[in-house]
């Protein structure tokens, strides 16, 4: 669970009821069924309208995915760097044979990019060959999420529309009973305008920051395999540890970097 975006929703939502029972007595008035079925079951009817069903699905899952730790933003690219340099070692000490071994059932389920990557290396694949593999394979990921995150953007655009419609709706009833009770305007307007609140809460509290959230994992996600990627590309063509160590740390900040002679306690003699 990532803390951070369920403390920062709560609070978002602390911040609308608040504001809602400061200024008012009667909080219930911001309460009506018909309102949120027509924004929410309108938003949700357009998102499967507008895509196939397997794409809406994993928009839906998006939202809930927003709420999980994201390891990629959470795990250290010095580490990741290290672990490369570390690599470089124990090819240079025992060959592909010892990289397999470090391919581990953890690793594969800690990174699954990484580990298909020193699969490839393992094979004996050369450097190129690698390098258009993996593009290839960043390139299908990103649109893969670009279009489930556009769904999901989607949804943020179409709940105040669907907002609106209720108001419109709303309007229209009201209007038909002008000619009763003049003091049953009021309320009947209210009711109307909750219709476009409820649409403004769904999309600018839960729709789009949470499209946005999803979106910059990507981009981090994105970046840190590019990383990753060079790095293997380098173990394939046997670069020496200091050659790998230098070209993957121009990827990160001067005070990210990793250095074999700091950060390695033990590195082989045979290093270059």
């Amino acid at each position: 669970m990532s803390m951070g975006t369920l403390v920062s929703f709560i609070a978002g939502t602390l911040v609308v009821l608040l504001s809602i029972i400061t200024a008012t007595d009667e909080p219930s008035a911001f309460i009506d069924v018909p309102s949120m079925i027509i924004v929410c079951g309108g938003t949700f009817v357009t998102l499967f309208i507008s895509y196939e069903f397997k794409t809406a699905m994993e928009a839906i899952r998006l939202m809930g995915k927003a709420f999980n730790r994201h390891s990629d933003s959470e795990n250290s690219l010095k580490d990741e760097i290290g672990r490369i340099v570390r690599w470089a070692y124990i090819i240079q000490k025992n060959g592909l044979q010892g990289l397999e071994n470090e391919i581990t059932d953890d690793l594969r389920k800690e990174s699954p990019f990484l580990s298909y990557g020193s699969d490839l290396v393992v094979t004996g694949y050369t450097g190129a060959e690698i390098n258009q593999i993996l593009d290839q394979m960043i390139e299908a990921d990103v649109e893969r999420n670009k279009t489930a995150i556009d769904a999901l953007k989607k949804m943020g655009g179409d709940a105040p529309a669907f907002g609106m419609l209720g108001t419109l709706i709303g309007l229209v009833i009201m209007l038909g009973k002008m000619g009763g009770d003049p003091a049953a305007i009021g309320p009947s307007m209210a009711v109307a305008l909750i219709t476009t609140f409820y649409g403004i809460i769904l999309a600018r509290l839960i729709f789009i920051p949470l499209s946005t959230k999803v979106a910059a994992r990507n981009d981090v996600t994105i970046f840190k395999n590019t990383m990753l990627k060079e790095g293997l590309v380098l173990l394939a063509e046997r670069k020496s540890p200091r050659y790998i160590q230098d070209k993957i740390n121009s990827f990160v900040d001067v005070k990210d970097q990793f250095l074999i002679d700091r950060d390695m306690k033990t590195p082989a003699s045979s290093e270059e």
